[in-house]
């Protein structure tokens, strides 16, 4: 019984695979998100049903009366015995994130406070998996805000200090010339990255503000490249970035100068 379960499984989803195959060719298309969502929402649908009939018939073959049991205690009463309410809410809301497509597999979201990317989204609970590797089961029926992160382009923002004593002109013309090269050598940009301009006045630095626009969920590794060429190319230039400097000052050794020259 068990192998066989596990058979109708197996052709169910060999199944499932080639209806999505067979749809990239047709005229309707759905996005590969999309296509891993349904096909794994299928293949939970496929192995809870499979599941409950093989109860089903082994409880039948035991000689247990199943459509009896389930007549006589009332399907509602069974149901609501099993705390059937929050299923139908798990049930419900599931079906409202992909009808109105919220999220889809692969997207990376914050849902109840757990952020990472989607693993799965089930008939009853949604698996987002963190960056660092843990695996948050969440019921659909708890997810009540959710921000996706993989719906648009991305903005990828870096701020660069500057001395004061540095020339602020020039460093934007050098800043301009290299964001213009930037999109040819990186594929992470979408469009040249823009300089905006002075962001704000720091107590020993002027800070320059850099954005870009990046595909989904680029904008860190962007972030990263441009930290690395501005660096690079500011440090050709001979335009200073500031760092912190500390001033040591020794009073009592003025005091000692100053007796000395008194004395003489």
């Amino acid at each position: 019984m068990i192998g066989l379960a596990l058979l109708v499984i197996r052709v169910g989803r060999t199944l499932i695979h080639n209806l999505f195959k067979r749809r990239r060719k047709g005229p309707f298309q759905i996005t590969h998100r999309r296509e891993m969502t349904l096909s794994r929402l299928l293949e939970n649908m496929l192995k809870y049903i499979v599941y409950f009939a093989g109860i089903v018939m082994i409880l039948e073959t035991l000689g247990i009366p199943v459509s009896s049991l389930l007549a006589g205690a009332g399907i509602a009463g069974l149901a609501i015995g099993f705390g059937a309410q929050n299923l139908v809410k798990d049930i419900i809301t599931g079906f409202f994130i992909i009808f109105e497509d919220q999220f889809s597999v692969g997207d990376y979201i914050k849902a109840s406070s757990m952020e990472g990317f989607v693993e799965e989204i089930g008939i009853r609970t949604t698996k987002i998996k963190s960056w660092t590797g843990e695996l948050h089961v969440i019921p659909n029926g708890n997810i009540a805000e959710i921000t996706n992160y993989s719906m648009h382009n991305g903005v990828a923002v870096v701020d660069l200090s500057i001395a004061y004593e540095g020339q602020i002109d020039q460093a934007e013309e050098v800043i301009e010339e290299l964001l213009l090269e930037l999109p040819k050598k990186y594929e992470d940009f979408i469009t040249v990255p823009e300089l905006l301009g002075v962001q704000s006045l720091g107590s020993s630095d002027v800070i320059l503000r850099v954005i870009a626009e990046v595909a989904p969920m680029n904008h860190w590794p962007a972030a990263r490249i441009l930290r690395k060429e501005l660096k690079n190319r500011l440090d050709e230039r001979g335009i200073e970035i500031p760092f912190p400097r500390l001033v040591m000052y020794n009073r009592q050794e003025e005091m000692e100068q100053a007796t000395n020259g008194g004395v003489r």
